[in-house]
Formats: structure tokens, sequence, C-alpha cells
């Protein structure tokens, strides 16, 4: 009984910090002291400077031998390709229209991992699962990246354009961060302290920052509209797949904070990132937008289940 109540604490110690900083972010939204305006204004600060600071840090402050694990990188790696073709065979067989195609195969793989993988993994076992999540990072955003071009170009009618996802790839300011945080842990680059102070305190606020401001980018229109979509989607990309892949990892010995560090991966919910990237590739972006506003709901009680079952069974 001991064993279960202090699962429950902390599982609920770690979840209910990000609930209720996105309700902040709901409630400052509804009380007009944002608009839509400046939310995507601040979100686009969050994106191209405070994440990327938070990815720099965690990989500069890491000790490279103990954080890189290339089992870990292996199965993430391998898992995010399977889940987009079994995905991409899904979508086809159960939906007709080809601009909710792309966004349903987006949804089901792509996670939020850098917003949720970091805090969570931190939260569970301290700077080591940080330092794994970090790391990661640097593999699993590209990854996402390409796959999420192809998502939407494969049912678009054109082909996709190699160029262009390269250049994407290149110029996503979170895998920047990952590269930057590399070279300075391989080359031992030291930050002068008053510089290392500055990032610090940028890379403190970046979290709590970006989880109040998808709290405020939540918008509940069109729920009836896509209903089978949402329901098809969330069920694989907060039940099936994470059950799935957690199942397999811990077959394979996967435990503590690489198995943290996978939650995260498989059981994130969708980043807030494809909706922009539907409005931009022609998907149906309003599709995209309820699926990021409610698997990032939905998640909260998703990852406490997780997070609860797992330290219950002694896996974390």
């Amino acid at each position: 009984m001991d064993r279960f109540v202090e699962s429950l604490f902390i599982s609920l110690e770690i979840v209910l910090p990000l609930f209720f900083l996105m309700a902040i972010g709901y409630i400052i939204k509804r009380t007009g002291m944002m608009n839509e305006t400046s939310v995507k204004q601040v979100n686009s600060v969050i994106f191209k400077i405070f994440l990327p600071l938070l990815v720099f840090l965690n990989i500069y402050n890491t000790e490279l031998a103990e954080s890189f694990n290339s089992k870990l990188l292996l199965y993430a790696v391998a898992g995010v390709l399977i889940q987009f073709v079994l995905s991409l065979c899904l979508v086809i067989l159960v939906e007709k229209e080809n601009s909710r195609r792309g966004v349903m195969l987006q949804g089901m793989f792509r996670s939020n991992f850098v917003l949720f993988g970091i805090p969570i993994s931190t939260a569970l076992f301290g700077e080591q699962a940080a330092g794994l999540a970090a790391i990661l990072i640097a593999v699993i955003i590209p990854l996402y990246n390409v796959l999420a071009v192809i998502s939407l170009e494969i049912f678009n009618g054109r082909r996709p354009n190699i160029l262009k996802i390269l250049l994407g790839i290149v110029t996503n300011p979170l895998i920047i961060g990952s590269v930057v945080g590399v070279l300075f842990l391989l080359f031992h680059i030291e930050l002068p302290t008053v510089l290392y102070e500055t990032v610090s305190d940028i890379s403190g606020i970046a979290t709590p920052l970006a989880f109040i401001i998808l709290g405020a980018s939540f918008n509940f229109g069109d729920v009836g509209k896509y209903a089978r979509e949402l329901s098809l989607v969330l069920g694989c990309k907060l039940v099936f797949f994470p059950v799935l892949f957690l199942g397999i990892a811990l077959l394979l010995g996967f435990r503590d904070a690489p198995l943290a560090v996978l939650l995260t991966v498989f059981g994130a919910p969708i980043a807030v990132s494809s909706f922009t990237m539907a409005q931009q590739m022609g998907g149906d972006h309003a599709l995209a937008g309820q699926l990021v506003v409610f698997s990032s709901i939905f998640s909260i009680v998703t990852m406490f289940l997780f997070i609860f079952l797992l330290k219950e069974m002694a896996f974390l």
C-alpha cells in the first residue's frame, strides 16, 4: 500500500505542474491579456531561442560517456520509423481525403518530445535522464522533420522536394542548438561564467513558458466535425503506440532513465509545430490544430497512468 501511494504521488508531482501551466496559459488567453498574434510571437521566440538554448545547455552539462547510449538511440529511431510505416498503412485504409491523410499520419508518429522529454525525464531521474533526452533530441528531431515533410508531401500529389527537406533540417533551431551543444561537449569548449549564467537563466524559463503558451494556443472549435479522425489518431498516439513500443522496450531490458526517455518519445502528445507545418503545406490545418489541443490535454492523463504503472511495477 505504501508503494502504491508513493507511486501515485510521484506521478501526480510530475504531471500536475504541466497541467497547471497549460491551464494558466488558457486563462491568460481567455481573459484577453494575450491574443492570437501575441501567442504566435511568443511561441516563435520560445521555438527559435529559448528551447534551443535549453537543449544546448542540457547537452553542454552532459557527461558524454554516461549519456551516450547507442542501444537507446537505435531503438528510438527504429521505433519511430516502424510507427511511421504502421501509421501510413492505417491512414490509407481508413481515410479517403488526402488533406486529412497527411495530417493524421503526422499526428500518429510525431511527438512533442522536446517539450515533454527533458522535464519529465529530469523529474524522474535528474540530470542523467536529461542528458539522455538531450542527446536523443539531436537524432529524433531531424527524423521527425524529414518524416513530417514526407507525410504532407506524399498526399499533395507532388514529388517530395529533397532540397526543401534538407534546408528545413539544417535551419531548424532545435537541431542547431543540439549540434552546437555536441560540438562544445566534444571539444571541451567552456562558456565564460557570465554567458553560462545568462544561458542558464533563459533555459530555466523555457519549459514553463512553453507550457503556458501551449495552453494559450488551445482552441476548442470544430470538435464534432473531426470526431472520427480525433478518436483514431489520439487512440494510436496516446495509447496503442506507447503500449506497443514500451512493451517491446521492457522485453529488451530497458529500465529507469532510458525507459523514461522512451516514454516521452512514444507517449508525449503531438508536436505543436505539426499545426504550423500543415498550414504551410496544404494539409487540413484545422484538424491539425484539434489534434495538438486534445493530445496535449489527454496526454496529462495517459502520461500520469504510464508513469504510475511503470513506477508501481518497479520499471522506473
